[in-house]
C-alpha cells in the first residue's frame, strides 16, 4: 500500500495527483507540478504551426492529456506524431549541473531526457536503427522538414495506407498485392487509427475511474484507521468498566460472606459463653451441695443426721443425673462448618471471553412438544420436546417455562441440553401452561406451542396422559378448598433449574425466586369463609409425599431408608430439612422415634431454607419448633422458650406436625394427642419440614397422612 501511495504522488509537488497529465517520456505530473516544472522554459520553445491539427487532433479520441500551461495559455504545446502532447523541457541546467542534455529521436519525433532515453528508447532491437540528434538540431529539423509519414518496413518507398486486421499491423498497397497480407482482411488506416485511439481513450477512462476509486478507498482506509483508534479507546473503557463492576460485585459479596462468618463467630462465642455460664452456676451449686453434705456427714447425732440424709441422697443423685445428660459435652465445635464453593465462579472467570457480535448461522426453529410423552401424575408434570425433523441448525440448549398455575406470568424453570423435564411439587387441582424454546449463539428461537397441564385433584389419581389437543381458553378457576403449593422443581437430568434447591452460595437468591413464583397468582375464591360453616377438613387437605433432603442438610446428618430415616454422628444438634416446601394448604406429617438414648432434646417443626444447620431448631428466627425430652416439651422460636408442657418421648413414640397455612398456624402432637396449645400463629411464606437431633436420636419420616382426629374434630366445630 505504501508503494502504491508513492506511485500516486507527483514527483514535482510531492502531493497526490490532481488533474494528472502524461509526459511523452512516460513520466506523470499533476497540472500544478507541470507549471512549476516548466517555469520560464516555455518561452524558449518555438512551437510548430498548427495548420494540420486535425490530423493529430484529440477531439476524435475522447481523451485529453493536457491543454497547456497557465503561464502561457494561448501558446499550444508541441505534439508528437502519436498525438500525445509534449511538454517543453525545462531550461537547460547550469554548466555545473550533472544531468546530461536531452536528445531527440528523428524517427519517433520525441524529445528524451537522458534517463528516459535509456529506459524508454534503448539502442537495441528495432530502436537501434533510430537516429538520435541533439535537441538544437532536432528543433531546426522540425522547422525545415515536413512531418514524416511512416513507410513500410518491407517496401521502403511505400507509405502505410491500410491496416491488416489479422496481423494487427499497418501495411502498404504492395503488401496487399504481393506480400503475405494478400488474403487478409484489411481496413482503412485512418479509420483504424481513430478506432484504436477511441478504444485506448475508453480504456484510459476506465483506468482513470479505478484510480479515482483507489484514491477514495485510500481516504476511506485512513478514516478507518482513525475510527479504529477511537473505537479501541471506547471499547477499552467499556471493558475496564465491566471488569470493575465484576470486581465491585465480588467485593460486595465478599463483605456479605464476611458478615456471615462474623455472625457465625458471634453465635459460636455466645453458645460457648452461655454454656460456660450455665456450667459455672451448676458447678457452684454442686460444690455448695458437696460442702453441705460433708458438713452433714460430720454430724455426730444419728437422729439428726437421719432426718435429712434421705433428702440429701436424692438431691445428690438428681444433681449427678443432671451432669450426665451431655452437660459436659461442648454444645459448639471450634471448627467453622462454612465451606465457600468458589469453583464455579473461578471456572466462569476462566471462561470469561468476548461474545461474537455477528454470526452467520441462523437461530434454531421452535421445538415441538411430544404430546404422547407429556403426562401428569398427582402434583407432578413431565414434559418432552424435540427439534423439527428437517432442522439442521445446531442447538446449544433449551429453556422451559411454566406459569404459576393461575394464568400468571411465565417463568423459566429449566435451562439445559436435555429434552425431557419432570416438575415435581406443583399445586394440586391446578392448570398450568408450559412452553419451550431453543437457543444457540445466534439467538433464541420462537416459542413452541403452549401446552396446558392439569394436576390431580387428590392423591389417589393414577398417572394420566393428557387428552390433546387442549384448548388454550379456560374459564376462571374457583378453588373451593386450600391446595398444596410445594414448588420443589427438580429436573430428572443434569442441567440448571432455577428452583432446584441446593446448598450453595446462590441458595438465598434461589429461595427468593422460589417464593416469588410460589406466591404469585395464588389467590383463590372460596365464595365465603370456609370456616363459617361445618366442613370436612379431611377432604380439604392436599396430601404430599416427600423425604429428607441430603443436599441442604448439615454434613453430620446420616441418611438411610431412601432418605426417610436420619440420625447424626455428632453430639451437637444438627438440622435436616424436608425436600418439599409449603406456602399454601393444610399439611400433616409424623416422625417416629426409632432410637432415644441418654435423654436428648430433639426438636421438630418447620424452617426457612436458610435456617442455621448447626444449632438446635428454633435457636434463630428462621425456625418454629417444639423440642422435647423424656418428661416435657417447649416451643421455641428465635431462642425464645414458651409453653412448657408435661409429657415427653421415648423410643417408639410418634411426634406429629400439623402445618395449616390457611389459618397460618403450627400445631404439634405426641402419640396422636395434641401437645400443648397452638404453638405458633400468623405464619406466612415458604416453610420446609425440619428436625434437629444428635447422635443419641434416630427418627423416621412418615408423609401422605390424613389430618389427625383432634384437629379434624376441632375444625369441624361451628
Amino acid at each position: 500500500m505504501e508503494e502504491m501511495e508513492e506511485e500516486l504522488k507527483c514527483p514535482v509537488c510531492g502531493s497526490f495527483y490532481r488533474e494528472p497529465i502524461i509526459l511523452p517520456c512516460s513520466h506523470n505530473l499533476c497540472q500544478a507540478g507541470g507549471r512549476r516544472a516548466s517555469g520560464s522554459a516555455v518561452s524558449d520553445y518555438d512551437y510548430l504551426d498548427l495548420d494540420k491539427m486535425s490530423l493529430y487532433s484529440e477531439a476524435d479520441s475522447g481523451y485529453g492529456s493536457y491543454g497547456g500551461f497557465a503561464s502561457a495559455p494561448t501558446t499550444p504545446c508541441q505534439k508528437s506524431p502519436n498525438g500525445v502532447r509534449v511538454f517543453p523541457p525545462a531550461a537547460p541546467p547550469p554548466p555545473a549541473a550533472l544531468a546530461p542534455p536531452p536528445g531527440m529521436c528523428e524517427q519517433c519525433d520525441v524529445f528524451y531526457c537522458d534517463p528516459c532515453r535509456l529506459r524508454c528508447h534503448p539502442p537495441r532491437g528495432p530502436l537501434a536503427k533510430h537516429r538520435l540528434v541533439p535537441p538544437a538540431q532536432g528543433r531546426v529539423s522540425r522547422r525545415l522538414s515536413p512531418r514524416k509519414i511512416s513507410t513500410c518496413t518491407d517496401h521502403e518507398l511505400e507509405n502505410h495506407s491500410m491496416y491488416c486486421v489479422q496481423c494487427k499491423s499497418p501495411v502498404c498497397y504492395q503488401c496487399l498485392e504481393e506480400g503475405k497480407h494478400s488474403s487478409h482482411e484489411v481496413k482503412a488506416l485512418g479509420a483504424m487509427w481513430k478506432l484504436h485511439k477511441s478504444q485506448l481513450s475508453q480504456a484510459l477512462n476506465g483506468l482513470s475511474d479505478r484510480a479515482k476509486e483507489a484514491k477514495e478507498f485510500l481516504v476511506q482506509l485512513r478514516n478507518m484507521v482513525q475510527q479504529i483508534q477511537e473505537n479501541s479507546v471506547e471499547f477499552e473503557a467499556c471493558l475496564v468498566a465491566q471488569c470493575d463492576a465484576l470486581i465491585d460485585a465480588l467485593n460486595r459479596r465478599k463483605a456479605q460472606l464476611l458478615s456471615r462468618v462474623n455472625k457465625e463467630h458471634e453465635h459460636k462465642l455466645k453458645v460457648v459463653r452461655d454454656q460456660i455460664s450455665h456450667c459455672t452456676v451448676k458447678l457452684r451449686q454442686t460444690t455448695g451441695l458437696m460442702e453441705y453434705c460433708l458438713e452433714v456427714i460430720k454430724e455426730n447425732d444419728p437422729s439428726g443426721f437421719l432426718q435429712i440424709s434421705d433428702a440429701l441422697i436424692r438431691r445428690v443423685h438428681l444433681t449427678e443425673d443432671q451432669w450426665g445428660k451431655g452437660t459436659l459435652t461442648p454444645r459448639m465445635t471450634t471448627d467453622f462448618d462454612l465451606n465457600l464453593d468458589n469453583a464455579p465462579l473461578l471456572q466462569s472467570i476462566h471462561q470469561l471471553d468476548f461474545v461474537q457480535m455477528k454470526v452467520s448461522s441462523p437461530v434454531p426453529a421452535p421445538p415441538i412438544l411430544q404430546l404422547e410423552e407429556c403426562c401428569t401424575r398427582n402434583n407432578s408434570a413431565t414434559l418432552s420436546w424435540k427439534q423439527p425433523p428437517l432442522s439442521t441448525v445446531q442447538v446449544e440448549g433449551y429453556i422451559l417455562e411454566l406459569d404459576d398455575g393461575n394464568g400468571g406470568q411465565f417463568r423459566e424453570v429449566y435451562v439445559g441440553k436435555e429434552t425431557m423435564c419432570t416438575v415435581d411439587g406443583l399445586h394440586f387441582n391446578s392448570t398450568y401452561s408450559a412452553r419451550v424454546k431453543a437457543f444457540n449463539k445466534s439467538g433464541v428461537s420462537p416459542y413452541s406451542k403452549t401446552l396446558v397441564l392439569q394436576t390431580s385433584e387428590d392423591t389417589q389419581s393414577e398417572e394420566q396422559t393428557l387428552p390433546f389437543p387442549v384448548p388454550l381458553e379456560r374459564s376462571q378457576l374457583r378453588r373451593m378448598s386450600p391446595f398444596s403449593s410445594t414448588l420443589n422443581l427438580q429436573p430428572s437430568f443434569s442441567g440448571r433449574s432455577y428452583f432446584e434447591l441446593r446448598s450453595s452460595a446462590h441458595q438465598l437468591s434461589l429461595h427468593s425466586s422460589l417464593q416469588s413464583l410460589n406466591s404469585a397468582g395464588c389467590n383463590f375464591d372460596t365464595q365465603g369463609s370456609p370456616y363459617s360453616q361445618l366442613v370436612d377438613i379431611k377432604k380439604m387437605v392436599a396430601v404430599a409425599w416427600f423425604s429428607f433432603d441430603p443436599s441442604s442438610a448439615h454434613a453430620d446428618i446420616i441418611f438411610s431408608n431412601d432418605n426417610l430415616t436420619v440420625t447424626c454422628n455428632s453430639y451437637d444438634d444438627r438440622v435436616v430439612l424436608g425436600k418439599t416446601g409449603f406456602s399454601k394448604g393444610l399439611h400433616y406429617w409424623e416422625l417416629s422415634i426409632d432410637r432415644y438414648d441418654n435423654h436428648p432434646d430433639p426438636a421438630f417443626g418447620v424452617a426457612r431454607l436458610d435456617v442455621l444447620k448447626d444449632a438446635m431448631l428454633g435457636k434463630d428466627d428462621k425456625a418454629w419448633a417444639m423440642y422435647v425430652d423424656n418428661n416435657r416439651s417447649w416451643f421455641m422460636h428465635n431462642n425464645s422458650h414458651t409453653n412448657r408442657t408435661e409429657g415427653g418421648i421415648t423410643k417408639g413414640a410418634t411426634v406429629g406436625v400439623l402445618l395449616d397455612l390457611t389459618r397460618r398456624t403450627l400445631t404439634f402432637s405426641i402419640n396422636e394427642d395434641q401437645q400443648g396449645p397452638v404453638a405458633f400463629e400468623n405464619l406466612e411464606g415458604l416453610f420446609f419440614p425440619a428436625v434437629s437431633l444428635n447422635r443419641n436420636v434416630q427418627v423416621t419420616l412418615h408423609t401422605g397422612l390424613p389430618v389427625p382426629e383432634f384437629y379434624a374434630s376441632r375444625s369441624a366445630m361451628p
